[in-house]
């Protein structure tokens, strides 16, 4: 059984989009790749035929697995989300106890994490270590070189 993703409305356009582009666009050109290289031969000495199958069963696979995370997938309602604790979709602001930095992150789906616009996975070491604490609490997150403790700042939708 698959887990559940949580994704916003706009995470979860971007995989349908993605979707309807492997199957409406990719999959025709795959087929045609295959077509034309069986129109130029023999086919146990084509390598062009072989690669065109290859690059369809690749295709096929990509679009069995988002076929499959949007079977999963379920869409929050932000104005429903309490925030007085981190949750998914929580925008959060920390303050690195060793040095004093102060970071604003909002976490989100795997699919959807982008650390260049400060949204990181609810799965990534971080992630886990803010779920579940309110404003006040000290995550303490496990990274390879030890333990990090932040503090928990200010916590917003």
């Amino acid at each position: 059984m698959s887990k559940v993703s949580y994704y916003t409305a706009e995470g979860l356009k971007k995989l349908r989009d993605e979707l309807k582009q492997l199957k409406d666009i990719e999959r025709p050109k795959a087929s045609q790749a295959i077509a034309e290289a069986r129109d130029k031969g023999d086919l146990s000495e084509n390598a062009e035929y072989d690669a065109a199958k290859e690059a369809q069963g690749l295709l096929e696979m990509k679009i069995s697995k988002l076929e499959e995370t949007l079977s999963t997938a379920r869409l929050i309602d932000e104005s429903q989300l309490d925030t007085s604790k981190v949750l998914v979709l929580s925008k959060v602001k920390i303050k690195n106890q060793t040095n004093g930095m102060e970071m604003t992150y909002t976490l989100v789906a795997e699919s959807e994490a982008d650390l260049k616009t400060g949204k990181i996975s609810v799965n990534s070491p971080i992630g886990k270590g803010l779920l579940g604490k309110s404003v006040g609490d000290v995550a303490e997150i496990k990274v390879p070189s030890g333990v990090m403790k932040f503090d928990i700042v200010e916590i917003s939708r």
